[in-house]
C-alpha cells in the first residue's frame, strides 16, 4: 500500500512552509534517512529525511510551492510490488472518537427518516413568559394555573378585572394555546460606526509587489504580539568601552592561532552572560502560571538575513572564552543567512542581544524576543567628549538601551543588572575571574 509523505511540522510555532526544493523525482528509490526535500520554515530552510523505504510515486506538491500546510500530503511513496498511485492521494482525516466506532454506517436520508420513532403528542407546557415590551400582565394566581394547564399565553388575553386584571373567567372563555399579538419590534439599538476603511497604497508604474516570506511574517506576528501584550520599559546607560578596546586587541593577538577575531560583539555577549550567572532572576520567562528561570544561560543573538531576522543561540555563554564565542557566532550567524541552521540552534534562549552599532547607530530601543525578558540594545562604539574629574576628556563611549519585561524584571532589578554589566564592559578582566 502506497504511503503519503506529508508536510512536517519542523519548529514549535511553524503552521506552513514553502517546498524549497526537490532532491527526488518519481521513480526514485529512496531509503530511510535519504534527503528527499528542502523545507523553508518560519526560521530557516531544513533538510527533510525519507522515514520509508520505497519509489517515489509521485510529486504532489511541487518544488516552490508556497503556504503549504502541515500534515499535506506533499509526495507518494510506493511500497515493494506497488507500480502507481491508484488515486489522488489526500491528508488522512482525524481519527473518529472511540464511541462512534459501533455505529452504524451512514444511511440513506429516507431510511434514516423511517427508523426514527414517531414523536409523542407535545404535553401542554407552561405558558411563556411574555416578550419583553416593558408592559407588566396582571393576572390572579389561578388565572396563571389555569392558563398555564391549557397552554393559554395570558399576553393574548384582556383582563375584565379591576384595573384589567386577568381572573379566571378570562381564561375560561380563550381558546386553549391562543397565541400571543407579536409584540412590538424593540428600538434598534444604535448602530456602530463602521470602522474606517484601511488608506489605500497609491501604486505607480514601476512599484514592485514583494511577496511576504514565511520568515518576515513569523517575525511581523510575533513582533506584534510581543508589543501588544508585554509591558516594555526601557533603561538606556553609556558605556567607557577603552578598556574593552585594549582588551579586545590583546586578545586578538593570541587568537590568530585559532584563526578567530574578536569582536566588539563577541565581548558583549561574553559579559551579558557574565551579568546574567550574577542576575538569575533577570534569566527569565513569565508564564501565567509561574515564573520559569533558567539555569544555563543561553544568549539569542540577532542576525539580519535577506528573508528576516534570525536569532541562533550562544549556549552555555558564560563558561566559554572570547574566542570560542567568536567562533561560533561567525559560524551560526553563516549558516543562518544561508538558511542553513538545525532546529536547536535557534529555539530557546533567554537573552537577546541586537547589534547595530555597525551601522552607525548611536542608540535604539529594541522589542522584547517572547517568551524572553529582556534584550539589550547595543549602539556605536565613538569617540565623545565627556567630564571627568572636572575636565573635559575624549572617550570611546557606546549607548546601550535594554528592554524589559515588567511581568519578570523590575526596574531596580533590571538597573541592577546593568551596573553589574558596567563593570564587565569598563573592567573586562572581572570576567576572567
Amino acid at each position: 500500500m502506497s504511503i503519503n509523505i506529508l508536510m512536517p511540522a519542523l519548529s514549535p510555532t511553524m503552521t506552513e512552509g514553502k517546498l524549497a526544493k526537490w532532491h527526488v523525482k518519481p521513480g526514485d528509490s529512496v531509503t530511510s534517512g535519504q534527503v528527499i526535500c528542502e523545507i523553508e520554515t518560519d526560521k530557516a530552510t531544513m533538510e527533510v529525511e525519507a522515514v520509508d523505504e520505497g519509489k517515489i510515486g509521485k510529486i504532489v506538491v511541487p518544488e516552490g510551492a508556497e503556504g503549504v500546510k502541515v500534515n499535506d500530503v506533499i509526495a507518494v511513496l510506493l511500497e515493494e510490488g506497488e507500480t502507481e498511485v491508484k488515486e489522488t492521494p489526500a491528508a488522512a482525516p482525524p481519527a473518529a472518537p472511540k464511541a462512534a466506532a459501533s455505529a452504524p454506517k451512514e444511511k440513506a436520508p429516507a431510511q434514516t427518516a423511517e427508523a426514527a420513532p414517531a414523536p409523542k403528542a407535545a404535553a401542554p407546557q407552561p405558558a411563556a413568559a411574555p416578550a419583553a415590551t416593558g408592559k407588566r400582565i396582571f393576572a390572579s394566581p389561578l388565572a396563571k394555573r389555569i392558563a398555564a394547564e391549557k397552554g393559554i399565553d395570558l399576553a393574548s388575553l384582556k383582563g375584565s378585572g379591576p384595573n384589567g386584571r386577568i381572573v379566571k373567567a378570562d381564561v375560561d372563555s380563550a381558546k386553549p394555546g391562543a397565541a400571543a399579538p407579536a409584540p412590538a419590534a424593540a428600538p434598534k439599538a444604535p448602530a456602530k460606526a463602521p470602522p474606517a476603511p484601511a488608506q489605500p497604497i497609491v501604486t505607480a508604474p514601476g512599484d514592485q509587489r514583494i511577496p511576504h516570506t514565511a520568515v518576515r511574517k513569523v517575525i511581523a506576528r510575533r513582533m506584534l504580539e510581543s508589543k501588544q501584550t508585554v509591558p516594555h520599559f526601557y533603561l538606556t546607560v553609556e558605556f567607557e568601552i577603552d578598556a574593552l578596546l585594549a582588551a579586545r586587541a590583546a586578545i586578538n593577538e593570541v587568537a590568530r592561532k585559532k584563526d578567530a577575531r574578536v569582536s566588539v560583539n563577541d565581548m558583549v555577549i561574553k559579559a551579558c552572560a557574565k551579568a546574567l550567572r550574577d542576575h538569575p532572576e533577570c534569566n527569565a520567562s513569565w508564564t501565567e502560571d509561574e515564573m520559569i528561570q533558567y539555569g544555563a544561560v543561553d544568549i539569542s543573538v540577532a542576525v539580519a538575513t535577506d528573508r528576516g531576522l534570525i536569532t541562533p543561540i550562544i549556549r552555555n555563554a558564560d563558561m566559554k572564552g572570547a574566542a570560542q564565542i567568536s567562533l561560533e557566532m561567525k559560524d551560526l550567524a553563516s549558516r543562518a543567512k544561508a538558511g542553513k541552521l538545525k532546529l536547536e540552534e535557534f529555539q530557546g534562549g533567554g537573552f537577546t542581544i541586537s547589534n547595530l552599532g555597525m551601522f552607525g547607530v548611536k542608540e535604539f530601543a529594541a522589542i522584547i524576543n517572547p517568551p524572553q525578558a529582556m534584550i539589550l540594545a547595543v549602539g556605536v562604539g565613538e569617540e565623545r567628549v565627556v567630564a571627568r574629574k572636572g575636565e573635559m576628556v575624549i572617550r570611546n563611549m557606546m549607548s546601550c538601551t535594554l528592554a524589559v519585561d515588567h511581568r519578570v524584571v523590575d526596574g531596580a532589578m533590571g538597573a541592577q543588572f546593568l551596573q553589574t554589566l558596567r563593570t564587565y564592559i569598563e573592567h573586562p578582566a572581572a570576567m576572567l575571574v
